[in-house]
């Protein structure tokens, strides 16, 4: 794509991933990509904020030739290190190698580190502004979102705000950049609530921080580094984001999460009728056979969702397998504040509703009532199945 001018004299440059599978090495994106957005500033004095990853290097270089000659660059701005907006860091200093490279004071040893880079660069303290001619922007610290060195950059003149990770979203840019432009908002929505909980869920304080810090900032367009340019209606993204941190704490939405497992299709049928339950008193309810959808996916129901309903057979002993890594995975990402309940099949012993116990007890989720049985199911058993259902959504109505 050719640099799109955002407002006058500042440009977006970027290049969208459609060949990586999995986003960090963890996070599958290879249906729907993702965007690394880069923007450059066009004044007396000429800055880059963020790069790409290390990949389309020609393309990106020919997009910033588009607004200026790469040997008028005078500043490479980095909100943040991680190497999907900072990949082509050594490149462009052997192209411009007297560009001055700003940050915070944590990204100082970062680059070194990454990069092996330990000259020019120049460090800005929170609050502080540098003038590029007409434009000022000023730089506001926001640890750990996602890490420790993060900062803002805002273009005073513009009222833009680039937040690099903050605000952002998987999926690739389908040719409109801005929100106002785009048909599918409703995508680019959804993929900001699975980027939000597998990527920064983790520091949902911070967010909820930072999000009060630039309140008093006037905000006119929001340019973060992956997905949608928010400038006919930047505040819905805030609203989301601030939604999603402050679940990390308190009340979540009415719904049930219904994860389940099965080796022979006897957990499956109970999982039908606990579904029929459920689905039958009016409340919503997400199903994922945690075998066949990757985590990625499980973790914004489970993030969002009060309810979650664990339907597995014992395996060995023990809890089923795939069921015990996605359990794992929402401790990692300190999914709390959930009611759960248990049912699933064994064949000559338990074992897996005492482990699922254990496990809600370190996730400090209210375990509420549980229903395990040998073998198939027949027609009484089913209907307990449905019964458990149902009690559980009108459990989860209670205020």
């Amino acid at each position: 794509m050719p640099a799109i001018e955002i407002k006058p004299e500042v440009f977006w440059i970027g290049v969208n991933d459609r060949t990586t599978d999995l986003f960090e090495g963890l996070w599958p994106i290879t249906e729907e990509g993702v965007s690394y957005n880069t923007y450059i500033i066009k004044d007396e004095k000429n800055a880059v904020i963020d790069l790409v990853k290390s990949m389309k290097t020609d393309n990106f270089l020919d997009q910033i030739d588009e607004v200026i000659p790469l040997q008028k660059l005078d500043y490479l701005i980095i909100n943040h290190m991680e190497p999907d907006h900072t990949g082509m860091l050594k490149t462009l200093r052997r192209i411009a190698p007297d560009v001055t490279i700003i940050g915070s004071p944590k990204s100082k040893d970062m680059i070194q580190a990454f990069y092996g880079i330990t000259d020019n660069i120049k460090i800005v303290e929170d609050g502080e502004e540098l003038t590029l001619g007409e434009k000022t922007l000023t730089f506001y610290h926001a640890p750990f979102v996602h890490w420790p060195e993060t900062m803002v950059t805002y273009d005073n003149q513009d009222h833009i705000l680039f937040p690099c990770d903050a605000f952002g979203s998987y999926g690739a840019l389908e040719g409109a950049i801005f929100d106002d432009d785009c048909k599918n908002q409703t995508f680019y929505e959804k993929e900001a609530l699975r980027y939000y909980v597998n990527i920064v869920a983790n520091f949902s304080k911070p967010v909820l921080n930072a999000i009060d810090k630039l309140s008093s900032l006037d905000i006119k367009t929001i340019a973060p580094s992956h997905g949608l340019i928010w400038r006919k209606n930047p505040s819905r993204i805030v609203e989301l984001y601030k939604k999603w941190a402050e679940y990390a704490t308190g009340e979540t939405e009415a719904g049930v999460t219904l994860l389940y497992g099965s080796m022979y299709g006897n957990t499956e049928e109970m999982m039908n009728e606990v579904a029929y339950g459920i689905s039958s008193t009016g409340m919503p309810v997400e199903i994922f056979d945690v075998s066949r959808v990757h985590v990625s996916y499980i973790l914004s129901s489970l993030w969002t969702q009060k309810g979650v309903m664990i339907g597995a057979p014992t395996y060995e002993g023990k809890l089923f397998p795939t069921m015990k890594q996605v359990l794992e995975m929402a401790g990692h990402k300190h999914i709390r504040n959930k009611v759960c309940a248990y049912f699933g099949s064994y064949g000559w012993s338990g074992g897996a509703l005492r482990q699922v116990k254990k496990i809600a007890e370190d996730l400090k989720w209210e375990f509420v009532d549980s229903l395990s049985f040998q073998g198939g199911a027949d027609k009484e058993l089913l209907n307990k199945g449905r019964i458990l259902g149902q009690k559980f959504a009108e459990f989860i109505h209670k205020p």
